[in-house]
């Protein structure tokens, strides 16, 4: 009788002990170690004390079988076993009454060691050495640390001690100095799918390319989580391994998805990045492993957007979407990537916060798209541009009945300073943001509304970072033909940095054409620049608010009534937030 995986009188073994390596050849990610054992081996450099670290799944014990193979083998002591000698057949199949095994997690008093230590003064048996591996050696306690010192300091000429560990730094100083010390590696995932793609063809077992990449990623760097999930794909998708049934089994979310996600922020398209979110949650996928698979490709796109040929060179998996990030890149900026990336880091780790999952996830969606360059002056899809915004605070309904507020007084107009004595005084700002140019910057006559002109084209630039402060803080003055001179004040020199006029001047030449020539000046105190005009706007729509809460006769008889105070400071306009 036979089972999906063989003969159920003699189970098949688990893919992680039957692909076990048994040679340092067999080895994958870890070269650095073995050349080291293998040149120490050869030359007859032996230490007494090995300790090997590394997370979990990355070789640790394998690598310690595979040496206490070299030490024993009937041939000699060799960096290339014979692996059909009696010494090593029995080591692989764990029966080698030379090598002992302890696990420091379920052994870790000091009567333990002190067995250990006994029984190590006797000669070996059947061997050349005796060997002890000791797993999560980290768990000893203090008093089985001490115990083990001098004899791990000076231990007979026949025994060999390897110590394994995924937390080095909880093994003391004083047992650190007296072992080699070996760091293993995590493994890449371009590695562990390749093994995955040999062991399955050796398995014969049908994969998808995209399936083992899913595979690889999700084992997080370790080859025996790899295997272990293969396993457990291969008995989900009934003998094959597929991408849709491994994504299913794992809970990850597609790139297709992730790339749609880019795409409505680009588009600045709040509609299409909440169906998003509603596909995956139809599809019980995990936000927190969405969230993580949008930073790994964040960081993938940033690798390309400052390093062109990072997936030829490798820096970025080779992967059959590499058009998309590719085109994913291109709209993109480097500052705005790594604005993405710290926005999903930190909505990852708000998750447990929020109300429920999906919720907190709209919001870190919600919150890329509201700190996207240029959207605090661009309206979202769907929302009117033209709609008028409310300047003016709504008093507090009454108990009884609502009252309307009396009508507020105008708002104080900031004063206007012309440049010099000819040019006429600029016009007085309104809550409503200037209507953009019609045309193009050359092709206007100059104009004394140059001013408003400026901070609409600042408004509609895709800046970002200092590049955007920069053009916040230059004040335009002149424009003629394709000449446009502008100005920054002295205590804002600084931003005349090379990179951020390169940026600045770049994105007016994408809107208005490569002939237009940009020139900077610094001179006095700049007075009309978006950043200031922006304020002012701010300031009077302020003072307009906090007039129309203090002539509420409600507000005012309160006043009256109770001696009250009005807290300027505590009053907003509507649509602003502190």
């Amino acid at each position: 009788m036979t089972d999906l995986f063989g003969d159920s009188a003699s189970p098949a073994l688990a893919l992680a002990r039957k692909w076990r390596p048994r040679a340092f050849a067999d080895l994958k990610g870890q070269e650095h170690v073995v050349q080291a054992l293998s040149n120490a081996l050869t030359q007859g450099r032996l230490h007494h004390a090995y300790l090997l670290t590394g997370t979990r799944g990355v070789g640790k014990t394998t690598l310690a079988r595979i040496l206490a193979k070299c030490l024993n083998c009937e041939t000699g002591v060799t960096a290339t076993p014979c692996g059909t000698c009696s010494a090593c057949t029995q080591i692989d199949a764990g029966r080698f009454v030379d090598l002992l095994e302890l696990d420091a997690a379920s052994n870790t008093g000091v009567d333990n060691m002190r067995e250990v230590l006994d029984n190590a003064q006797y000669a070996p048996t059947v061997g050349r050495y005796k060997v002890y591996i000791i797993d999560e050696v980290h768990m000893l306690s203090k008093p089985a640390f001490n115990s083990m010192l001098k004899t791990l300091e000076e231990p007979p000429a026949h025994v060999k001690f390897i110590l394994a560990t995924t937390d080095p730094q909880k093994i003391p100083v004083t047992v650190l100095s007296r072992c080699l010390q070996f760091n293993l590696k995590p493994m890449p995932p371009a590695l562990v799918s390749q093994h995955l793609s040999e062991v399955l063809e050796q398995e014969g077992v049908a994969t998808e390319p995209l399936a083992l990449n899913l595979l690889a990623r999700a084992a997080a760097g370790s080859m025996r989580d790899a295997l272990s999930l293969t396993d457990q794909a291969i008995a989900y998708g009934g003998g094959k391994v597929e991408a849709a049934a491994v994504e299913a089994m794992l809970g990850t979310v597609r790139r297709d998805y992730l790339f749609d996600l880019l795409d409505a922020l680009a588009a600045r398209d709040g509609d299409a990045l909440l169906d998003q979110a509603r596909q995956l949650a139809e599809r019980g996928i995990a936000f927190d492993a969405t969230l993580q698979d949008l930073g790994t490709l964040l960081t993938q796109l940033a690798l390309l957007l400052h390093a062109p040929h990072a997936i030829e060179s490798g820096a970025v998996e080779n992967s059959p979407d590499v058009e998309r990030m590719q085109a994913a890149a291109a709209q993109l900026d480097a500052e705005t990537a790594q604005l993405y990336y710290q926005i999903a880091l930190n909505g990852r780790r708000d998750l447990p916060y929020a109300p429920d999952e999906f919720s907190g996830f709209c919001m870190t969606l919600l919150r890329m798209l509201a700190f996207a360059p240029g959207s605090g002056n661009t309206a979202p899809r769907g929302v009117s541009a033209d709609r008028p915004v409310p300047a003016r605070a709504e008093p507090a309904p009454r108990a009884a009945a609502p009252m309307a507020a009396p009508s507020a007084p105008p708002a104080p107009k900031p004063a206007a300073v012309p440049r010099d004595e000819a040019a006429p005084a600029e016009p007085v700002a309104t809550a409503a943001s200037p209507a953009p140019f019609a045309a193009p910057l050359h092709a206007r006559e100059p104009s004394p509304h140059a001013t408003w002109d400026w901070l609409a084209v600042v408004a509609e630039l895709r800046l970002g970072g200092m590049a955007k402060m920069l053009a916040d803080h230059c004040e335009l003055v002149s424009q003629e033909d394709d000449a446009v001179s502008l100005r920054v004040g002295e205590a804002h020199k600084h931003l005349l940095d090379r990179a951020y006029q390169d940026k600045l001047v770049s994105a007016l030449h994408d809107k208005y054409g490569a002939t237009l020539k940009v020139t900077f000046e610094i001179g006095a105190a700049a007075e009309q620049t978006p950043q200031q005009v922006r304020t002012r706007i701010k300031e009077a729509r302020q003072a307009e608010a906090v007039a129309a809460i203090e002539a509420d006769p409600f507000v005012r008889e309160l006043v009256d009534q109770f001696g009250g105070q009005i807290d300027a400071t505590s009053i907003q306009p509507l649509g602003e937030s502190t």
